[in-house]
């Protein structure tokens, strides 16, 4: 467990901020269909791609529309494992995240 300050509001808000961030997102992706790993409460979201080929055109297209996601294939998962990892922050804004779910959505017919 993580050691809170209960002197610290901007803390407590962050942390807050985060879960409901983390939340949002993961729920989104699974409402459109992507199949997502990890604990729901973790604030890294893998998204899985399965295929060797698509994480390097993903991540070129992702980029070319201003999204930098963390790609992960063979030999660090299973050689159907591959996936795009994308890391919450308590930073983000809904609006940042739903760019990111539209960026996923133009993207999607490559996924």
């Amino acid at each position: 467990k993580a050691v809170v300050s209960t002197q610290s509001t901007g803390g407590i808000r962050r942390i807050n901020q985060l879960a409901e961030n983390t939340r949002y997102f993961r729920t989104e992706l699974i409402k459109r269909g992507y199949i997502i790993y990890g604990d729901l409460g973790s604030p890294v979201v893998p998204m899985l791609l399965f295929s060797i080929a698509k994480i390097c055109a993903f991540a070129k297209a992702a980029l070319e529309r201003g999204l930098a996601p963390v790609i992960v294939g063979f030999p660090a998962t299973g050689i159907l494992g591959s996936r795009a990892r994308f890391c919450m922050s308590a930073s983000h804004t809904k609006e940042h995240l739903d760019k990111v779910l539209e960026i996923l959505e133009e993207l999607e017919p490559s996924i």
